[in-house]
């Protein structure tokens, strides 16, 4: 975040900025602010300041600026306190305020080839991440997804010495080739035998040990089937849930385990991308004699669905989700995002985290649009007067989380008049509210447990702040109602701390 002095009352803690007295010198919490910081957004850190019970911000002030301007740029160049100095000199400047003078570090959001960055020599014990709580230590595993990431060949590249190209599904294989030769008719591949084919388009390639045409991991994720993607990812799993009628748990599901089908990210695209076009309008538009069913909306779809996939870790937990209710499609894959959530919706620099992956889909058209695709969404859905995309980066477990809305936007703004009124209506609303009675209140709490445990039938062992991001309270009121439903007997918890799970017992 830039900081601004001229803002400075406005101010207030938060997972981007983080203040600390440092009356005695630099902090040691400093330097778990900075791997945390790095390891997630960036953001900026202010020593010389209090925090007030109110949130605001009090200056203390610093004794020998200079002096703690060279403690911190000895400290961080010091790879045994710090694995990666992110900063340059203008990174840190001093400004005075109520005749105190306080020191302002931003920190940068780390590359992924910097990632992670640890404190105290220490990899496992020293990595940090921020959430709305402050800092807090990696697992191991966060740890590990991030190690992955730093390679230019990505996982997906890997060569599975224990399969053979027979344990992948030629009936998939062949639906991909039928695809392929519809897009590029003619390709100079196209009469290539299946084993060579595969070996061309990344999905197989010979293993130094034994010089055997092995399949690659993206191979064995588009073309094999589930129970054999299992012992390469054990938490691989593809969920469709389709809402339509809120009366109904599910107006349909699709998942990767129910032995039906294959299971596997081929078949998994197509059949969830013909669901969630199924109700779109579709113009009457002709090419020649033909009638043309795409349209930008099509595209778009087609683009958020194949970025959902190829940026998945399918090492982390929970696996891929897609959610369609009357209004709303909601995408959502394991992993954080590679080249940061800004990055990625300005555009213009690709970093899918399976770069084989991508050139499969982009093979049969689909994704072929390196670094666009995201901002193109943004632009189809505004063009649809529909409301913004919204894009979250959750972590511990990394996840990332596309949300399209086909409501419409607002036509116009209300005036002032209008405004006037809808602000005295608030008000009469919220008196209203104020003298409502226990019994309304105890039914809003009957309702919020409701939800709850909804929302643990449908997701299985969940943390507190997941809960409460779903249903819309506080993890603090959150935490208070799973106390009460595990007292009912009812809701079980395992675990301590952040990493404390609640389930349906």
């Amino acid at each position: 975040m830039e900081f601004d002095i001229g803002c400075f009352e406005k101010y207030r803690e938060n997972n981007r900025l983080e203040v600390k007295k440092a009356k005695g010198g630099l902090p040691v919490s400093l330097w778990e602010t900075y791997s945390s910081m790095s390891n997630c957004h960036g953001g900026t850190i202010i020593l010389g300041i209090i925090e007030k019970d109110d949130g605001s911000f009090v200056t203390t002030g610093l004794k020998d600026v200079e002096k703690l301007k060279k403690d911190f740029w000895n400290t961080i160049n010091n790879n045994r306190k710090v694995s990666a100095n992110l900063l340059t000199d203008t990174d840190i400047e001093s400004y005075e305020v109520n005749n105190d003078v306080i020191l302002v570090i931003r920190v940068p959001r780390a590359p992924r080839e910097f990632k992670p960055v640890y404190i105290n020599d220490d990899l496992f014990g020293g990595t940090f991440r921020r959430n709305g709580e402050g800092d807090y230590h990696c697992t191991k595993s966060e740890v590990r997804a991030m190690l992955r990431d730093q390679t230019e060949e990505t996982s997906d590249m890997k060569v599975l010495e224990d399969f053979d190209i027979c344990d992948l599904d030629m009936e998939t294989i062949r639906a991909y080739r039928n695809r392929h030769s519809a897009y590029r008719s003619e390709h100079v591949w196209e009469s290539l035998p299946d084993e060579e084919y595969l070996e061309r388009i990344g999905a197989a390639k010979k293993a130094k040990s034994d010089k055997k045409l092995h399949p690659t991991a993206a191979g064995l994720l588009m073309f094999g089937e589930e129970y054999r993607i299992l012992y390469e990812y054990p938490e691989y799993f593809l969920d469709y849930r389709e809402i339509l009628d809120p009366a109904i748990r599910w107006t349909d599901r699709l998942q990767s385990s129910s032995g039906d089908w294959s299971g596997n990210l081929f078949d998994f695209f197509f059949r969830v991308y013909s669901k969630i076009v199924k109700d779109l309008k579709v113009p009457f538009k002709l090419e020649g004699i033909t009638r043309i069913d795409d349209t930008p909306v099509h595209k778009a779809l087609r683009e958020a669905l194949a970025n959902c996939l190829v940026n998945t870790d399918f090492f982390v937990a929970r696996g891929i989700v897609i959610k369609k209710d009357a209004d709303r499609i909601i995408m959502e894959n394991p992993g954080y995002i590679r080249t940061g959530r800004e990055q990625m919706l300005k555009g213009g620099i690709s970093d899918p985290r399976n770069k084989a992956l991508m050139k499969m889909f982009n093979m049969i058209g689909i994704g072929e649009r390196a670094g666009s695709g995201v901002p193109d969404i943004y632009s189809v859905w505004e063009n649809q007067g529909w409301e913004k995309p919204i894009v979250e980066e959750q972590y511990n477990p990394d996840r990332t989380i596309l949300s399209l809305s086909f409501t419409k936007k607002e036509a116009e703004k209300i005036s002032g008049k209008k405004q006037a009124e809808k602000t005295s209506r608030k008000n009469k609303q919220k008196k209203q509210a104020e003298k409502t009675s226990s019994h309304g209140k105890a039914a809003k709490t009957g309702e919020n447990k409701r939800l709850i445990l909804k929302f643990l039938a449908a997701e299985g062992s969940s943390k507190a702040v997941d809960i409460a991001a779903h249903i819309g309270l506080s993890p603090a009121r959150t935490r208070v109602l799973l106390t009460e439903l595990g007292d009912a007997g009812k809701v079980c918890a395992e675990g301590n701390g952040r990493l404390r799970r609640y389930g349906l017992l």
